[in-house]
């Protein structure tokens, strides 16, 4: 059985496929069209708290629906190099793909939980559902990789039936080596 998958790369994984499609989606219809991009159901919350509580104008709400946009395709870029560097098994085992996914997640968060709080200033109570779960997914990952051991280098087995007598490859002991 192979012991090289860590619990964090495996959920990681799960993560990413729920994500980069999702965010991928909602970040391309907002830099298509901004305005109704922002306004669709996954970002519906952030486009009524801006035009409720900031009352920004028109320009600067495009402004802000890119920079969104810019968010949501900066933590797909990161779960998409996370998922090209568990590919490889030697960078999967020693833990190198985990400062990758440790920034989609931190990045995610910080997305999901300000979007959590709009959708809960506006009332928005399916948006508030569906920010709550990315937000609790994303921290259920980051406190696996957090508790989760650091991944170690696989040790050379040693095979416990061997020959004592057999000494081949032990340094000779010379008389000014003692």
């Amino acid at each position: 059985m192979s012991t090289d998958w860590r619990i964090s790369s495996f959920n990681g994984a799960l993560l990413a496929a729920y994500f980069i499609p999702a965010w991928t989606i909602v970040a391309f219809k907002i830099m298509v069209s901004p305005i109704h991009g922002l306004y669709e159901r996954p970002s519906i919350s952030v486009a009524l708290f801006i035009s409720d509580h900031l009352q920004l104008a028109g320009m600067a709400t495009v402004r802000f629906a890119w920079l969104l946009a810019l968010g949501r395709l900066t933590v797909v870029a990161f779960f998409a190099i996370f998922l090209v560097f568990i590919t490889r098994a030697s960078i999967r085992r020693t833990g190198g793909c985990d400062e990758a996914l440790a920034m989609a997640l931190g990045i995610g968060s910080v997305i999901s939980f300000a979007s959590m709080v709009m959708a809960s200033q506006v009332g928005e109570t399916a948006a508030l559902r569906l920010h709550a779960t990315e937000l609790l997914m994303l921290l259920g990952t980051a406190i696996v990789l957090l508790v989760e051991r650091p991944a170690q280098a696989a040790q050379p087995q040693v095979d416990r039936n061997a020959v004592v007598g057999d000494l081949s490859f032990q340094q000779s002991q010379l008389p000014y080596n003692r």
